[in-house]
C-alpha cells in the first residue's frame, strides 16, 4: 500500500475516519496522522516513504514543520493537498486563548477578577446583557472574516456551509471541533479532488460523531441575540459524561478559577466537580 502522511490538528484523525470510508481511497492508502499543534516531528524517512500528503498550512514560525520545509522533503512523485483547519468562534464570541485556564470567557474572567463571592459573580454573569457590553455582531464578522482567510490556502472550500447552517444546529463542539456535518464536507470534497467518488451522505452519518465528549456551552444570551434554533437555557450540554445546563457550567468555571484550578479539563472530567 502507498503511504499518506496527514500533518494535521485534532481533526485529523476523524477526517481520517472519513477518508477510508471510501473503498477506492482505504484499498490504495495507509494513513499516518502526525499532529501539528504538539510540533510531533516527522520522520525524513517516513517523508521520503510519502505518497500523498495532506496538510494544515503552517508557516515559517514552525520551523522545521512548516509547511514548505515539509513540502520540499516528499518525493517528485508525490501528491500534495492543503486541507483546512476549521476554527470558529462564532458561538463564543467571548473566547480567548490565554493560558492557565480552559474554554475561558473574557466577560466571566472580568467578574470573576473583581473578587465578588461566586454566588453574587454567578447571578451576575448569567444576568448580564452581554450585547450591551460587546459589539456581537462585529466579533461574529470578525470570526468569519478570519475563516475566509484560511480557506484562501487551500482549495476545500467550508465556510459558506458553515454560513448556511450555522443558525439552525451548532456545528462546532467548540472553536476548533467541528461536528458531522462540516467533517463530512470537508472529506467529500477532499476525496473529490483527489479524483475519488466520496461515500453517500448515508455512508458517512455512519461514522460516530468528532469529538463527542466536550460541548462547550452557549451562552443563552448570545444565541437569543442572534436567533439561533438552539441553545437555550434548558440546553442539556455533553461535559465529559455529564450532562450540564448553561448555568451549571458556569457555577462550575466559578468555582474551579475561585479554586486556582488551572487544570479545568481535569475538574469537569474528576469527581471533586463543584456543582
Amino acid at each position: 500500500m502507498e503511504l499518506c502522511i496527514v500533518h494535521a490538528n485534532c481533526q485529523g484523525e476523524p477526517l481520517v475516519e472519513r477518508l477510508m470510508a471510501c473503498p477506492e481511497f482505504a484499498a490504495r492508502y495507509e494513513c499516518l496522522v502526525y499532529t501539528n499543534y504538539i510540533r510531533e516531528p516527522i520522520p525524513d524517512e517516513r517523508l521520503k516513504q510519502c505518497s500523498l500528503f495532506l496538510y494544515q498550512h503552517l508557516g515559517k514560525d514552525w520551523d522545521d514543520l512548516g509547511s514548505d520545509i515539509l513540502l520540499e522533503k516528499l518525493p517528485k512523485t508525490a501528491e500534495s493537498l492543503s486541507v483546512p483547519s476549521m476554527f470558529f468562534k462564532g458561538y463564543w464570541p467571548l473566547w480567548n486563548g490565554k493560558s492557565g485556564f480552559d474554554y475561558r470567557c473574557s466577560h466571566l474572567d472580568s467578574l470573576i477578577d473583581k473578587g465578588l463571592p461566586p454566588e453574587e459573580t454567578i447571578v451576575l454573569f448569567l444576568h448580564s446583557n452581554v450585547a450591551a457590553w460587546y459589539d456581537l455582531p462585529a466579533l461574529m464578522e470578525k470570526t468569519v472574516e478570519i475563516e475566509y482567510s484560511r480557506e484562501l490556502r487551500t482549495p476545500i472550500k467550508y465556510v459558506d456551509v458553515l454560513l448556511e447552517n450555522h443558525t439552525r444546529q451548532p456545528l462546532f463542539n467548540t472553536i476548533n471541533h467541528p461536528g458531522s456535518m462540516l467533517m463530512n464536507h470537508v472529506s467529500k470534497e477532499i476525496l473529490t479532488n483527489l479524483g475519488y467518488t466520496p461515500p453517500t451522505d448515508a455512508e458517512l452519518d455512519r461514522i460516530k460523531e468528532p469529538f463527542p465528549e466536550f460541548e462547550q456551552p452557549i451562552n443563552p444570551k448570545i444565541a437569543q441575540f442572534f436567533g439561533w434554533e438552539f441553545g437555550d437555557a434548558e440546553t442539556q450540554y455533553n461535559i465529559y459524561g455529564r450532562k450540564m445546563t448553561f448555568a451549571r457550567y458556569v457555577a462550575n468555571y466559578v468555582v474551579a478559577r475561585r479554586a486556582g484550578v488551572t487544570d479545568f479539563i481535569g475538574f469537569l472530567q474528576g469527581n471533586n466537580i463543584a456543582i
